[in-house]
């Protein structure tokens, strides 16, 4: 039976990354390689702070729960292989093949152009590639992360799953320190999104611990006061650290992001099992279509974005309109025209055929 509630998680938070960078496109909070602020509107600000620390967290939580269940049905070498397939080719011959272009985008957004006068064009094709990364570090992460877990699983023979089963609500409630340990190691240094510790802290208890029916069950029960405890310290958390930047520390690893961050995954996990455990158009469609969103999203948006600031004089509002259905809109209509030509599908998508909407379903994240 399909976990419609896993479905509607992921959709759900795809579509506040694509509102996260609208917001973030126009920021003042962290304006290099953005257009930056357009308008008198820094409390949109305030969204970036209730979003971050928790939104890729999720994802990593539900794909380590995702990756269990295609392993109770398929060996190790068929899930490094798919997973390679969906994760690795996007994240890699992808940049090489259609990367390029939101590499360019962004250097032009943040005039990277103006100071490579002289530079070889095979170099500096290379840096829009290696620039056109965007939102595939996600992808690029789970890959590494799914790597690993098969190691994990020979290591552990089983036992952690077992263990996993085992966890009350105040267990539960407590790996949030452990979350707090891992958000302080395996962090890259510059690029700050590449959090190898609290994401692979988050995928691996995806797959031992809230894979299991009877945790998510747990959760479902208290729902309401996990959601309530998550609203409470997101806004607290937002009034301690506005200003300041939110995607690095001290910041992002505070134990007050981290205490946001876990609670609010914790209830979300809860209340989409309590009132999301269900299918109907739109989430149906966002199940196939919310991969597309995510990847091709960030190009739409940034394109319309300095299009819109650098040639046209329209108000602001109108900018924020337009560049808001640019990013869903020309997302979805981009994953369309993509997923529809041969080869490049595969090397950006991972699709190796335009098999329907069962495709489209399993090529999610």
């Amino acid at each position: 039976m399909r976990k419609y509630y896993i479905d509607n998680i992921r959709s759900f938070t795809i579509i506040l990354v694509v509102l996260y960078h609208i917001i973030y496109m126009f920021n003042s909070v962290m304006t290099f390689g953005v257009i930056g602020p357009i308008a008198n509107v820094s409390w949109l600000d305030a969204v970036q702070y209730l979003l971050y620390p928790w939104f890729m967290l999720i994802l990593f939580i539900i794909s380590g729960m995702c990756s269990r269940f295609y392993l109770e049905s398929h060996s190790d070498k068929e899930f490094l292989r798919a997973r390679t397939v969906k994760l690795l080719v996007p994240s890699t011959i992808g940049l090489l093949a259609f990367g390029w272009v939101q590499g360019y985008v962004s250097m032009e957004i943040s005039h990277a152009f103006d100071t490579m006068s002289g530079v070889p064009a095979p170099v500096i094709y290379f840096i829009m590639c290696l620039s056109g990364t965007g939102v595939l570090w996600t992808i690029q992460v789970m890959w590494v992360l799914s790597a690993v877990l098969l190691l994990v699983r020979k290591l552990e023979k089983g036992r952690l799953y077992k263990w996993g089963a085992k966890a009350n609500i105040l267990i539960l409630i407590l790996f949030g320190i452990a979350a707090w340990g891992a958000a302080q190691i395996l962090n890259t240094p510059i690029i700050a999104v590449y959090r190898f510790g609290i994401y692979g802290f988050g995928f691996l208890l995806g797959y031992y611990v809230f894979s299991h029916e009877e945790i998510t069950d747990y959760l479902k029960k208290y729902s309401v006061p996990l959601l309530i405890a998550a609203l409470i310290l997101g806004v607290a958390y937002t009034y301690v650290t506005f200003g300041q930047n939110y995607a690095e520390a001290p910041a992002v690893n505070s134990p007050m992001a981290i205490a946001y961050a876990w609670m609010m995954c914790l209830a979300l996990i809860g209340c989409f099992k309590r009132w999301g455990d269900n299918s109907g158009k739109f989430s149906a469609f966002m199940a196939r279509k919310s991969f597309g969103l995510y990847v091709f999203h960030y190009l739409a948006l940034s394109a319309s974005a300095y299009f819109l600031t650098k040639y046209t004089s329209l108000p602001a509002i109108m900018i924020y309109f337009l560049v808001t259905l640019a990013a869903f809109a020309g997302g979805l209509l981009l994953y369309e025209v993509i997923s529809r030509i041969p080869l490049i599908r595969w090397c950006v998508l991972g699709i190796k055929k335009n098999s329907g909407k069962k495709k489209e379903r399993e090529n999610n994240v």
